[in-house]
């Protein structure tokens, strides 16, 4: 069977969903790889190099499997090959109309945001290894922007203080921008309304700025905060955010727009030429005043809005997005051929829809569908 690799067509992106090391691991694996013509190359991963890893290259790639990191367009999406599987970060609540096209065509639809939080799931997880790149770019995004340096300098000038960072959302990226801050010189702290972050943060060199509100929920996830809960927080954070150089927001909400953490009133209450690094741009923001790509000034204060952070870093976004594949692709075929076992969890939690049935009970609502869940099938025991 054959899998097509395909050059992505959203403006800025330089990640490719293949390595050359994982195409040459999929055509020993006894697959065909098509690779369309420059799919690579804004991450520094030459035609020539796929085709020595044993793929063919292709002006259009077509194939029973299609490998892309971001959702098709509407006009890729209808030529898509009936019946075929398609994985990337589709998003399907934001992608709805892309969605029903493919699942017209009755495309397998595999979209990574839906990957099952489980430990076993870890290493297809490409949600927490693109969130590696963008906390770490986002860190180094504050210290190239801010008019500061991040360490403490003893100079014969002067002594210089460190920076005051303060990164709000705990997560890996937050973990990652803790760290990299760190790295850095700057003076960090960290907030979070799930209280298991503490531990997590403070491992990775941040004080942990503790509210008496918190919202943890099951398996160490946060849950959806009230509105009175929020405006409780808003107010609680206020000093925080005031007393900070940088603060780089990290709270991106897979398929969902960002929560607000840092309203106009707090943007004005930071000094002049203080700085907002907003990772969760792409999805809205984190901040009231973000704009996805732009650089807004505010009474002084420049808010970033990050766009797809990881496309910053194309070619180890890619390495480590392309191993995510491998591993999840891994229980939907082998040895050539699809085979994937509808009774595994993983297969099941990332399945959008398959043969024209929408699986994902939100897609399906957002669709206006009925829902046709996947049941595992028991298997006999024999004894």
């Amino acid at each position: 069977m054959k899998i097509a690799l395909f050059r992505e067509s959203r403006p800025g992106e330089t990640r490719v969903a293949l390595t050359p090391d994982a195409v040459k691991a999929l055509v020993g694996d006894g697959w065909q790889v098509e690779v369309e013509r420059g799919a690579g190359q804004l991450a520094h991963y030459s035609d020539e190099s796929y085709r020595s890893a044993g793929a063919s290259i292709v002006e259009a790639a077509s194939g029973e499997v299609n490998l892309r990191v971001n959702a098709p367009s509407l006009d890729e999406a209808s030529r898509v090959a009936e019946g075929s599987l398609h994985l990337s970060f589709l998003s399907p609540l934001l992608q709805i109309d892309v969605v029903k096209v493919l699942n017209d065509r009755k495309v397998t639809i595999l979209s990574f945001d839906l990957l099952p939080r489980i430990s076993r799931a870890q290493y297809m997880d490409a949600l927490s290894s693109q969130a590696t790149v963008s906390g770490y770019r986002a860190a180094l995004a504050g210290a190239e922007r801010l008019d500061r340096f991040f360490p403490l300098l003893t100079t014969a000038a002067g002594t210089i203080r460190p920076a005051k960072v303060l990164v709000m959302g705990v997560g890996v990226a937050g973990l990652q921008a803790i760290s990299t801050a760190k790295r850095l010189g700057a003076k960090v702290r960290a907030y979070d309304v799930r209280s298991a972050a503490k531990e997590e943060a403070e491992s990775a060199g941040a004080t942990f700025v503790q509210l008496a509100l918190t919202a943890d929920a099951a398996g160490g996830y946060a849950r959806e905060l009230t509105d009175e809960e929020r405006t409780q927080q808003q107010a609680a954070l206020l000093g925080e955010v005031a007393g900070s150089d940088v603060v780089i927001t990290t709270a991106a909400v897979p398929g969902r727009k960002s929560p607000i953490l840092v309203t106009t009133e707090m943007v004005e209450a930071m000094a002049e030429g203080s700085l907002i690094i907003d990772m969760a741009a792409d999805g809205g923001g984190n901040c009231e005043l973000t704009k996805v790509g732009e650089v807004i000034e505010h009474q002084g204060v420049r808010v970033v809005g990050l766009a797809n952070p990881p496309a910053e870093m194309g070619t180890h976004a890619s390495f480590m997005y392309s191993n995510n594949v491998l591993k999840l692709f891994a229980l939907f075929g082998s040895q050539g051929e699809l085979h994937p076992d509808w009774n595994d969890e993983v297969v099941i939690g990332v399945t959008v829809a398959r043969g024209g049935d929408v699986n994902h009970a939100p897609t399906a609502e957002a669709l206006g569908v009925a829902r046709v869940a996947i049941t595992p099938v028991a298997k006999e025991v024999v004894e």
